[in-house]
């Protein structure tokens, strides 16, 4: 199985563009998948200089329904012409972040691609095919990231605090081993593990995606909170490679009680697994 970065906030090179977004492309011998589509079209400018033909991917899955992980998604339609789209039903739902200068700002998807004949809505458990499933629905036992303050879900004409259950986490298997992959981990990364744990009855092998330990608003979770988040972690035994929203400063914190079992994806990285 192979993974490459197309799009993270960072970049292993000034030849390979970066923005606040996350798109993964995943290879396993018979399927091509897509983990988001970023912020813009960047992903597939990307995708190109990494040699991937985004018109041969054959599913998209958007992880939840803000536009640094669905942004490109008209990019996406205008370039691939088969590929099944999965999002959660609640994906095209009104989204908005509270800004540093009191403006609540539209985050969310444009509304007028709701309508694509090539849309798969989700809700709580769905398998596209051998090998590959997402889930939804996830019981928020421990307490949802710091970061999550500020973003809001327009509903019946209402603000409200968004509760993430537009959200759903991507499955792959192949060759014996599990790779869990979450776009921003809005629900909690421990309790999304945990509910992994629950339908699964083991741990995963792999664990890829940002954790939301930061934020663009400039909110980072408490050392403390990030030190348990990473004890637990490592009492998976699963190997993990984090990115986009975790931050780099929670980052170093992780790394430090991690050591060699998280890794950051920047873009233009690759793993083999």
């Amino acid at each position: 199985m192979i993974i490459r970065t197309l799009a993270e906030n960072t970049s292993i090179t000034e030849d390979l563009g970066s923005e606040h977004g996350l798109s993964l492309y995943i290879e396993t011998k018979d399927h091509k998948i897509l983990f988001d589509v970023g912020a813009s079209g960047l992903f597939l400018e990307n995708a190109e200089k990494l040699g991937v033909n985004i018109a041969e991917v054959d599913y998209l899955i958007i992880s939840h329904g803000h536009y640094d992980h669905g942004g490109g998604l008209r990019t996406f339609l205008q370039e691939n012409k088969k590929a099944e789209v999965f999002l959660h039903r609640l994906a095209f739902e009104k989204h908005y972040a509270l800004r540093p200068n009191g403006q609540l700002e539209y985050i969310g998807l444009e509304e007028d691609l709701e309508q694509n004949s090539r849309f798969i809505f989700t809700a709580d458990r769905l398998f596209i095919s051998k090998g590959i499933q997402v889930f939804s629905n996830i019981t928020q036992r421990e307490q949802l990231p710091v970061s999550n303050k500020g973003l809001f879900v327009e509903q019946n004409g209402k603000m409200m605090e968004d509760n993430f259950s537009h959200e759903q986490n991507l499955v792959v298997e192949e060759d014996g081993k599990t790779l869990l992959i979450t776009g921003c981990a809005h629900n909690g990364i421990v309790n999304i593990i945990e509910h992994f744990h629950l339908i699964r009855r083991r741990m995963p092998d792999y664990v890829i995606g940002g954790l939301h330990l930061s934020s663009r608003s400039g909110s980072k979770e408490n050392p403390a909170d990030i030190e348990i988040i990473g004890k637990y972690l490592l009492s998976t035994k699963a190997k993990f490679f984090t990115c986009h929203c975790t931050g780099l400063e929670p980052y170093k914190k992780l790394k430090d009680i991690m050591k060699d079992n998280i890794g950051y994806l920047s873009t233009g990285s690759q793993l083999i697994i």
